[in-house]
C-alpha cells in the first residue's frame, strides 16, 4: 500500500487542537491549497491596486462614480438571481463569533439569520479558526451542546425549523492566515482558509438541510474584488460537484469607495449575489482612512455623534437601497449594538427606545432586514419589519425611485452639524484601549460600556484619533488635539482601569501592551492600514 501524499500545505507554529483533523483532512487542505494557488496572485494584485487608490484620493480628495461602468449601471435589464426560499426572508439578522455558546444561542434566537463571524467579531487565533469551523459543523449535523462551566447551565439547538438560516462571514482580502503556508512558507489568505474549510465540509451538509452555503463578503472596496470573489464560488462549486449558482453572496458595502459601486458589485456576483449590507463603523472608518489628509471638510465628529440621520449616511443607505431593489436584491441595515443590562432598567429601557427608532426609521426606509448584536434585540427588530411587511417576506418591490444621490452626496462629511469634543477623544482610547486588550486575548466581540464592539468600533476609534492629530482639530473644550494629549488621556484611562479591576488582574491581562498598541496606530505618522495587521503580529495562539 502507498504511503498516503503529503499535505500540499502545512501547519506551523500551532499547538494542536481537539478534533483539528476532522477540519483540517488532506482532502480539506487540498482544496485550500488549490484555492490558494489559484486565486492568491490576483488578491495581491487587487492589495496593491487598493493602495494606488488610496493615493489617488489623496491627490483629489473626491471620488465619483465609475465611468468606465456606466453601461452596467445603466442596463435595467440584468437583475441578480432569484433569493433561495431559506434567504427571502431576512428580517432580523443576529452577529456574533461561532464559540460553542454563541453558536447555539444565535441559532435559537428568534432571529431569521445568524451571520456566523470569523472576521471582526473574532479574533483569529488558531484555536478560534479551527474550533469555530468544528461549531458549525457540529450544529449542522446536530451534535453540538454546551454546559457553561461556571454556572452549570446547558444549552442544545432548539428544533430545526425554529433555527436562524447561517450566513458565514470569512475574514477580508488583507488578512493572512500565519498557521497555514504553502511549500515555499507563504501564508494562505485567511478569507481563502475560512471560506475553503467551510465550503467543502458543508456545502453538501447544508444542501440536504433545505438551505446552502451562504456568506457575507467583508471589506470589499471594488467591484474587481467581488469578481474575484465571484470566480472563487465558480470554482468551488465545480470543484466540489455542487451545482453552480448555489452559493449565495451579501456583500458589506462598509468602504466609501465600494459605495460608488453597488451596482457594478451585484453585477459581478449577479449568479451568487443576494444583497447588501450597510456597516456603519467600518463604512465611518474607511471614510477617515481614505479621506484622512482632505482637511476639515472630512473630519467627522465624535463617532457616537454620527447617526445614521446624517445627511452623508442618509444618502449612502437610501442609494443601497434604490440600488438593492433595482437589482432584485436584499437590503440589509445596520448593527444595533446595544447590550441589555442586567442590573439598570432604566438604561434598559432608553437604549431600547433608540433601537426601535432605528429599526423603525430601516423598515420605513425600505430596508428588506437588518442586524441586531443581542438576542434580547431580535423581538425589538422584529416588531420593526413585522410592522411594514407583514406577511411578506421582504419589501424589494418598494424601488424607492424616489431617490437620486449624487457622487458629492456620499462624501458630504461638513454637512454635518456635530463637532468633535473632549469626552469623544475620551470615549475613542476607552473602547480602544479595552477593545484592543480583550482582543490579544483571543476575544473579538467584547461588550464594553453596554455596546458590543468589534474591530470596526476599535478601528474608528484609532482612527479619528489619528485624524484630530493631524487636522490640529480644537476641541469642545479649546484643547488642541495632540499627541501629547492622546499620551495623558491614554495614561488616565489605564489608570482609571487599574483602580477599576484591581493590581492583579490587571497584571494578569494585556493592558500596557493593548495601550501601547493604541498609542502606535493612533499616533503613527505612517498609517495602518488596517489595526489588526499589527495586532495579529502580537496575538498569541
Amino acid at each position: 500500500m502507498s504511503a498516503p501524499a503529503p499535505s500540499p500545505l502545512a501547519i506551523v507554529d500551532a499547538e494542536p487542537l481537539p478534533r483539528q483533523e476532522e477540519v483540517l483532512t488532506e482532502a480539506a487542505l487540498a482544496f485550500v491549497a488549490e484555492l490558494h494557488r489559484r486565486f492568491t496572485p490576483r488578491r495581491d494584485e487587487l492589495l496593491a491596486r487598493r493602495a494606488e487608490r488610496r493615493a489617488e484620493i489623496a491627490r483629489t480628495s473626491t471620488l465619483d462614480f465609475l465611468p468606465e461602468t456606466a453601461a452596467i449601471r445603466a442596463d435595467d435589464s440584468w437583475k441578480v438571481a432569484p433569493a433561495p426560499d431559506a434567504l427571502n426572508d431576512r428580517r432580523v439578522e443576529i452577529t456574533g463569533p461561532t464559540d460553542r455558546k454563541m453558536t447555539i444561542n444565535a441559532l435559537n434566537s428568534g432571529a431569521k439569520v445568524w451571520l456566523a463571524d470569523f472576521e471582526d467579531a473574532s479574533a483569529p487565533t488558531w484555536e478560534n479558526v479551527v474550533l469555530g469551523q468544528v461549531n458549525l459543523s457540529d450544529a449542522y449535523t446536530r451534535t453540538i451542546d454546551f454546559t457553561d462551566p461556571k454556572s452549570g447551565k446547558s444549552y442544545a439547538l432548539k428544533a430545526n425549523e425554529e433555527l436562524a438560516t447561517v450566513v458565514m462571514r470569512p475574514r477580508g482580502w488583507h488578512l493572512n492566515e500565519r498557521h497555514l503556508v504553502d511549500a515555499d512558507g507563504t501564508p494562505v489568505p485567511g478569507a481563502l482558509v475560512d471560506f475553503g474549510l467551510y465550503f467543502f465540509h458543508n456545502a453538501q451538509r447544508l444542501l440536504d438541510l433545505g438551505k446552502g452555503p451562504y456568506f457575507y463578503l467583508p471589506k470589499t472596496e471594488s467591484h474587481l474584488e467581488a469578481r474575484l470573489w465571484n470566480e472563487v464560488f465558480v470554482f468551488a462549486q465545480e470543484y466540489c460537484g455542487i451545482p453552480q449558482g448555489t452559493v449565495r453572496a451579501t456583500v458589506l458595502i462598509e468602504t466609501i469607495t465600494a459605495a460608488y459601486e453597488m451596482e457594478e458589485i451585484l453585477y459581478e456576483l449577479r449568479d451568487h449575489a443576494s444583497g447588501l449590507n450597510a456597516g456603519r463603523w467600518d463604512y465611518l472608518f474607511s471614510i477617515v482612512k481614505n479621506f484622512r489628509d482632505g482637511g476639515a471638510a472630512f473630519v467627522l465628529p465624535d463617532r457616537n455623534a454620527v447617526t445614521m440621520t446624517a445627511p452623508f449616511m442618509r444618502a449612502y443607505t437610501e442609494l443601497l437601497v434604490r440600488t438593492c431593489h433595482k437589482r432584485g436584491a436584499h437590503a440589509i441595515g445596520g448593527m444595533a449594538a446595544f447590550i441589555p443590562s442586567r442590573r439598570d432598567a432604566e438604561v434598559n429601557k432608553v437604549a431600547f427606545e433608540k433601537v426601535r427608532a432605528d429599526k423603525d426609521r430601516e423598515a420605513g426606509d425600505g430596508f428588506d432586514g437588518s442586524w441586531v448584536a443581542h438576542p434580547d434585540l431580535v423581538p425589538i427588530a422584529m416588531e420593526s419589519f413585522d410592522k411594514v411587511l407583514g406577511d411578506k417576506p421582504n419589501q424589494k418591490d418598494r424601488l424607492r425611485e424616489d431617490v437620486d444621490v449624487k457622487a458629492a452626496d456620499l462624501i458630504a462629511i461638513d454637512s454635518l452639524d456635530a463637532k468633535p469634543t473632549y469626552a469623544g477623544l475620551v470615549n475613542a482610547v476607552q473602547v480602544g484601549i479595552r477593545y484592543i486588550e480583550a482582543w490579544l486575548r483571543g476575544m473579538g466581540a467584547v461588550a464594553i460600556f453596554n455596546l458590543m464592539e468589534d474591530a470596526a468600533t476599535a478601528e474608528i476609534s484609532r482612527s479619528q484619533i489619528w485624524q484630530w492629530i493631524n487636522a490640529e482639530v480644537v476641541l469642545d473644550n479649546g484643547e488642541q488635539v495632540t499627541a501629547d494629549l492622546a499620551r495623558k488621556v491614554a495614561a488616565e484611562e489605564l489608570a482609571n482601569i487599574r483602580a477599576e479591576i484591581g493590581d492583579e488582574a490587571f497584571a494578569a491581562g494585556n493592558w500596557q501592551q493593548a495601550h501601547d498598541l493604541l498609542l502606535t496606530v493612533s499616533l503613527d505618522e505612517d498609517y495602518a492600514d488596517f489595526l489588526t495587521l499589527p495586532a495579529y503580529e502580537q496575538l498569541k495562539g
